[in-house]
Order: C-alpha cells, then sequence, then structure tokens
C-alpha cells in the first residue's frame, strides 16, 4: 500500500504529561499538519475543559475536542455555556466529544447511570438546541429546563458550529450514536475488526434517522507507541493496557481479552493501581495481545497497523502517544 493514502490525523492527550508540554504538543501537531486534539477526562485525574481552553490559546488552525467527558457530572446549561466559552476563544474549532462514563468510577462518586440511552439523548437534544442560541424549555427524565438560554453578553450571538461526537462502545449506544450524533469517537484497545460491528449499528442508526454512514464521522482512539527497538515500543504499551484492562471492564470485553485475564490483573491491582502493581501484573499482557490491540512498534509498524483501522471504517486516528510525542507525530505527519 502506498504511503500518503490518509491524511487526517490528530492527537489525543490524557494526563501522561504537565499540561503546559501539552499546550507545546498541539503546537508542534498544528505545526506537522494535524488537524485536531484531543483532550481526556477520565479518572479524577485530569478534567478536559482547562487543557482544551489551554490547548485553543495557543494554537490558530487545530481543532480542539474533548475525548471524551461524560453526560452525568455536569448541568446541562453549564455544559452548553462552558463550550459556547471554548467556541468564543477558539470559534468553530471546537468539538464536544462526550459519552456514557463507566462504573466503577460512575458508583464511586455517587452516579447511578441508569438508562443510559435515554439520558444521552435528552443531553444532546438540549444541548444541541442551546448551542442554536435558542430559548429551550424541556421537560425530561434526566433535564428539566424551563424557558433558558445562553446569555451573551460579549461575542457572538449566532448560533456556533459545535459538533457534538459519542464515545459510544456498547451496541445500543453506538446505534444510537448514528441516528442522533455528529459522529462517533470509537474506543481504543480493540482490534481493528471490531470496527466491523460498531459501523453495522451505526448505519442502522444512521439508517432510522434518514442518514448514511457517510454522513456520521468515525475518529478513533488508537494507543501508539512508536521506538526504533520494536520490543521498547511493546513494554511502552504494555503497561498502559494493564492499567485499563483492569479498570475499564467495558473495554476489556470490546478487545476479546480473555475474562481469566483480566481476573489476574485485577487481584494484583488497587484502586488508584500503583505504579508498583502495574509492574508486578505487567506480565500478564502477552505481546500478541499489544501488537492485536495498539499501534506499538517501529515507525514503519505503526503506520501500517493504524492504517487497518483506517481500512476498517475510521475515519481518522486519534492517536494517543507512548513515549517520544515528537516522533510519534513526525511519524504520521503528511499522512501514512
Amino acid at each position: 500500500m502506498a504511503d500518503n493514502k490518509y491524511t487526517r490525523v490528530a492527537l489525543y492527550l490524557q494526563d501522561k504529561h504537565p499540561i503546559r508540554d501539552g499546550m507545546a504538543y498541539a503546537q508542534y501537531a498544528e505545526a506537522r499538519g494535524f488537524e485536531a486534539v484531543w483532550q481526556a477526562e477520565s479518572r479524577l485525574v485530569r478534567d478536559a475543559i482547562v487543557p482544551m481552553a489551554a490547548f485553543a490559546a495557543v494554537t490558530e488552525r487545530i481543532k480542539i475536542g474533548s475525548g471524551v467527558i461524560n453526560n452525568w457530572t455536569r448541568n446541562i446549561g453549564l455544559l452548553a455555556a462552558t463550550f459556547l466559552t471554548l467556541d468564543d476563544l477558539a470559534p468553530d474549532r471546537i468539538i464536544c466529544g462526550i459519552g456514557a462514563w463507566w462504573d466503577p468510577l460512575a458508583k464511586n462518586v455517587g452516579i447511578d447511570r441508569r438508562k443510559p440511552l435515554l439520558a444521552m439523548q435528552e443531553t444532546i437534544e438540549v444541548m444541541r438546541r442551546l448551542l442554536a442560541m435558542e430559548n429551550v424549555t424541556f421537560d425530561g427524565e434526566f433535564h428539566k429546563v424551563n424557558g433558558i438560554e445562553l446569555d451573551v453578553v460579549h461575542g457572538r450571538r449566532e448560533p456556533r458550529n459545535v459538533p457534538i461526537m459519542i464515545g459510544a462502545t456498547g451496541p445500543k449506544m453506538m446505534e444510537m450514536t448514528g441516528a442522533i450524533a455528529d459522529g462517533a469517537v470509537l474506543n481504543y484497545c480493540v482490534p481493528p475488526d471490531y470496527n466491523h460491528e460498531a459501523l453495522e449499528q451505526l448505519e442502522r442508526g444512521a439508517k432510522s434517522a434518514g442518514r448514511t454512514l457517510d454522513e456520521i464521522d468515525r475518529p478513533q482512539l488508537i494507543v501508539c507507541s512508536v521506538h526504533d527497538d520494536q520490543q521498547t515500543a511493546l513494554d511502552g504499551a504494555r503497561e498502559l493496557l494493564t492499567q485499563y484492562l483492569a479498570q475499564q471492564p467495558h473495554i476489556a470485553k470490546a478487545s476479546g481479552v480473555k475474562p481469566e485475564i483480566v481476573e489476574k490483573i485485577q487481584s494484583i491491582l488497587g484502586w488508584p493501581a500503583t505504579h508498583e502493581q502495574v509492574r508486578q501484573a505487567m506480565h500478564l499482557v502477552p505481546d500478541d495481545l499489544v501488537t492485536r490491540i495498539t499501534a506499538s512498534g517501529t515507525p514503519e509498524q505503526v503506520k501500517a497497523k493504524v492504517r487497518q483501522y483506517m481500512e476498517n471504517g475510521a475515519t481518522c486516528p486519534i492517536l494517543y502517544p507512548l513515549g517520544d510525542v515528537k516522533l510519534m507525530i513526525d511519524t504520521f505527519a503528511g499522512g501514512f
């Protein structure tokens, strides 16, 4: 396959670097032609909104996405006002990636994730109407608002262009995403062929709303560990996978990891897991699993792996760099 077949590429930042380093990486990714930088909000480590604002303030063209926030912990008025504010800072460059969160974290902070489909549907509907600068009254099960609108004192009063992307994992949420969202943020730590079923569900949802699959953007998070030495790259990804398989069981299920492996890792790791516990459990994650559900290896190997995700329906890789961030950006600059 010829190089430069794919030109869309994005950067994913989580909590592995100081925020000011993330700002510099966002600038570097912009200079190297990346289309977006996405900021995670997962465990109780780092919220997405503050880094997004920081990235937006030091860049000029690159899009800034939340990858992903949850739809449970921010009042709907505040949620819409937050993305209005980000759009004021970086007009037409903000993407709202939102997901249904996960247990045990949600449960441990007192959130009962009941009726997740209805809760997400209501969130998307009310937020869309608010960002369209409508006066909104809505009497739902999860959102009840009475005659509210975004009160713009300084700034643009016209409707805002903020695409709303759902970080869906389960089949029902994926189908609903195809019906109501601008796109799906496909999950990471899954093999490329995981996308086949996801695309079927997205297409089913799209058809129910009179749309086609081509109208649904499908960026995909991909763990990317690049090093000139393949084994060093694999070990870098193995450490991350050890923690994720224990703490995010929905990802383990989607990636087809044997339950007994997950149980063994969980028996070693606490919450939150210590570095020592992760190191102790890493041997339980074999090389073939690392290579199956991440893009890890030499620059040519990781480009080949990311192409597999694109060939299986992703529209843009959102690359989570482990190791040398600038090397990874350079590896994918200009197409792959």
